[in-house]
């Protein structure tokens, strides 16, 4: 979630001490002058400074709360020991429709204290089997799953990562699995500019280097996860850029690339299940039209595939319009969208149509080629508090984008980082284990779960865009 690290950081300093890390969303643009403007206004974090040098996804699930975290972790044993089922070969569209309606499990395994990965850290509380049985109970088949490895990771040149941080990770893994849920997991913040001790920089001189460290923390995770069955996914990395907005920078796109293919070679070769797992890729920040477009990306070779088809997914995000979704400033934000709503309440672009046009890139793009797109990440910020009616208007948005998902062969995967408040994306109350926005769910669910296209109805405000 891209926001105004100078207003955010400041304020949670005080409240949490803790470093903060964004690790949701780029917003795709209609036009590079649309976006960059935006972005530009609230975006520039990637090229500010701050105290804590870091990054975030948004507030913290409950400032209330303190940190109780810390950097050793105790699991039960027994939780992560249970018979492995046999791999079920799914298809392109078999995956597609397993996979359903996603929800992400954000600012947990993701979160930072410094450079260290805390789960708890950004206010959320420990993670539980029963959290993602509830995802489960609401109708969601898929869980992303974002973590961070920075300071879990060894000096070279074995680059170790800490075994008790890995064995937090595979325990949450089982919750999902346990639970009935398809689980997707990441490298996600260690490609941030803006962080303090990131170090996959696509930016930076030194890239066989870093391609090495890359190789050898994604063989250890690979490794550990290797007998799982095709309900794991692995997706390489999360919004990986130079941290300049605007159009792509080719060099840096061309290491974007290599890691890609170190990515999918080196799990690939770690054996096991991992020869035939379907593994998730972003182009250039994740972003719909620098991964569609002639900007430089491009699909790795998989030679070492096992399976008799494709096994790569292609991973992109969903925010606009920008102004709408996750824009925090209170003198640009919009608290409506699409035909129903007010003038001057809505943003100039970025609505149903321009929804159509993105997914049916994505199905020309890779769908239709054979390769299956998971949107995921996608969401639109609570503005109730400026507008009663914010989450009719995001019900619409959420069901919208969701059925033009489906409909071309995407999988939509729901931003939610458990803060609940001004600005939340949160459809769940971490702490109280309930459902905070049963309205969002319902909308996303119906579109994922109603056969063919249908008439969504729009909300109408009492002045209404002509």
């Amino acid at each position: 979630m891209k926001l105004s690290r100078k207003l955010m950081a400041s304020a949670l300093a005080v409240l949490m001490s803790v470093s903060v890390l964004a690790g949701c969303g780029s917003s795709d643009s209609s036009s590079a002058s649309e976006s960059t403007a935006s972005k530009s206004e609230t975006e520039s974090k990637q090229d500010a400074s701050s105290a804590d040098d870091s990054q975030e996804d948004n507030k913290p699930a409950d400032e209330s709360k303190p940190d109780d975290s810390s950097s050793t972790f105790t699991i039960d044993t027994a939780a992560v020991e249970a018979d492995l089922a046999e791999w079920n070969e799914l298809s392109q569209t078999e995956i597609t429709a397993a996979m359903g309606a996603g929800w992400n499990l954000g600012n947990q395994l993701e979160a930072l204290s410094g450079s260290t990965p805390s789960e708890t850290a950004w206010g959320n509380p420990v993670i539980t089997k029963e959290m993602l049985e509830l995802v489960k109970s609401q109708g969601f088949s898929t869980v992303r799953i974002p973590v961070t490895y920075l300071s879990t990771i060894g000096e070279g040149p074995d680059y170790t990562v800490d075994s008790a941080w890995l064995d937090r990770v595979e325990e949450v893994v089982k919750y999902a699995l346990d639970s009935g849920l398809y689980a997707i997991i990441n490298m996600h913040g260690d490609g941030y500019y803006s962080i303090r001790g990131s170090w996959l920089l696509c930016a930076d001189d030194n890239q066989e280097e870093i391609r090495d460290k890359y190789s050898k923390v994604w063989g250890q995770i690979a490794d550990r996860f290797k007998d799982y069955d095709e309900h794991l996914i692995f997706e390489s990395m999360n919004e990986e850029f130079n941290g300049e907005y605007g159009d792509p920078d080719r060099a840096a796109y061309e290491n974007i690339n290599a890691y890609n293919q170190t990515f999918v070679d080196t799990v690939r070769q770690t054996g096991g299940n991992n020869g035939k797992r379907w593994l998730l890729l972003p182009g250039w920040n994740t972003d719909i039209n620098f991964t569609v477009g002639d900007y430089g990306f491009a699909i790795p070779t998989d030679e070492h595939c096992e399976s008799d088809s494709n096994r790569i997914m292609i991973s992109v995000h969903f925010y606009d319009p920008y102004n709408f979704t996750i824009d925090e400033n209170d003198s640009s934000i919009k608290t409506q969208w699409g035909k129903g709503a007010k003038r001057g309440k809505k943003d100039n672009w970025g609505q149903e149509a321009h929804v159509e046009k993105q997914m049916k890139a994505l199905n020309d793009a890779f769908v239709s080629k054979g390769y299956p797109v998971v949107i995921g990440e996608m969401g639109c910020m609570d503005r109730s508090d400026k507008d009663a009616q914010s989450n009719e208007f995001r019900a619409y948005w959420y069901e919208y984008v969701c059925n033009q998902a489906k409909l071309n062969g995407a999988v939509p995967v729901i931003w939610d980082n458990g803060w609940n408040g001004k600005n939340a994306l949160a459809f769940f109350d971490r702490h109280e284990l309930t459902v905070s926005q049963p309205e969002l769910v319902a909308a996303v669910i119906r579109a994922m779960t109603t056969e063919g296209d249908y008439e969504i109805t729009a909300p109408v405000t009492a002045e209404a865009a002509a």
